[in-house]
């Protein structure tokens, strides 16, 4: 398998295609970016973490039929109850969310009447009023905003000017595109979201690194090629390795989606699909924008020195 992934330098035109990419990515920020109008007129699916609830993990000995958990919460005046489940060496494993706070008591009492009498254990309990939910997702939309101003200058120092703005550019196409991702699946957005956001942050800026690094060692190297093939040469020099190391982040996270639990199930969604993105835009935005900018900049000095 790691020789199938040993391609020939210079056999992929990554920059020849650099239209069809953005058009593709387009698509991605326009999804992204209704997701995020959504998301701030209250219309998308929000976790407890930003609406406010309750939100409960339950162990039970005996596992009980989840369609048989909802028509008994139903019967107790339990509504709107989101339930995920997880099989357990033990027993079965609940996550239940509420959208109305206080109702732990009728929960575990409806839990009791199911399981027949046998074991329940309330592992954890999480309970969110609205005003905390609103502060959360403002602190949620800092953190998200420095991620990326702190990742474009991190890259402007390291590298220039232009190589901090393709990084900035292609961190906010990564998280905006994630988001419209996981809007369309109507997945509620939450501080595990949030977390798998930065974290994708963070693995695109390392991808990008190793792509930007052998650029430039490449445009000192090769001094005489132009930039188009100088970007296009280092994709190729590091595809092996940028291709092993999302394969191998993606290997771990598929464990964790399969034998993971409800609590951790949707942050290791969003970042396997954030690994896919990422080294997409590591190949087709973070790099070919760069030959944008620098097309922009010299139509502009060609524009000026007509002026004068």
């Amino acid at each position: 398998m790691f020789e199938m992934l040993a391609w020939k330098k210079e056999e992929w035109d990554f920059v020849g295609v650099r239209r069809i990419a953005f058009a593709f990515s387009g698509v991605l920020m326009l999804i992204g970016a209704a997701a995020i109008v959504q998301t701030v007129r209250g219309k998308a699916p929000m976790g407890i973490d930003f609406a406010g609830g309750l939100s409960m993990n339950v162990l039970l000995e005996k596992a009980v039929d989840i369609d048989k958990v909802r028509q008994g919460f139903t019967a107790a005046g339990i509504k709107e109850a989101q339930i995920q489940q997880a099989e357990t060496v033990t027993g079965q494993r609940l996550l239940i969310r509420l959208r109305e706070a206080g109702q732990e008591s009728a929960v575990r009492k409806a839990l009791e009447d199911l399981s027949g009498g046998s074991a329940i254990t309330v592992e954890a309990v999480s309970e969110v009023g609205p005003a905390v939910g609103k502060k959360l997702q403002g602190q949620a939309a800092w953190a998200v905003f420095w991620a990326i101003i702190l990742i474009m200058v991190y890259i402007w120092a390291r590298f220039e000017y232009r190589f901090g703005l393709a990084a900035a550019v292609a961190t906010i196409h990564d998280v905006v595109a994630i988001m419209g991702i996981m809007w369309l699946m109507q997945k509620d957005f939450t501080m595990m979201t949030v977390s798998a956001l930065l974290t994708l942050a963070g693995y695109s800026l390392s991808d990008t690194v190793v792509v930007y690094d052998r650029i430039r060692e490449n445009m000192r190297l090769r001094s005489r090629d132009s930039l188009a093939a100088t970007i296009n040469k280092s994709i190729n020099d590091v595809l092996s390795r940028t291709s092993l190391t999302g394969m191998t982040s993606l290997f771990t996270l598929m464990a964790l989606l399969i034998y993971g639990s409800a609590v951790t199930f949707d942050f290791a969604l969003a970042l396997s699909m954030g690994v896919v993105v990422g080294t997409y835009s590591s190949w087709f935005v973070a790099s070919p924008i760069i030959i944008e900018w620098e097309d922009y900049r010299r139509k502009r000095s060609a524009q000026a020195a007509i002026r004068r």
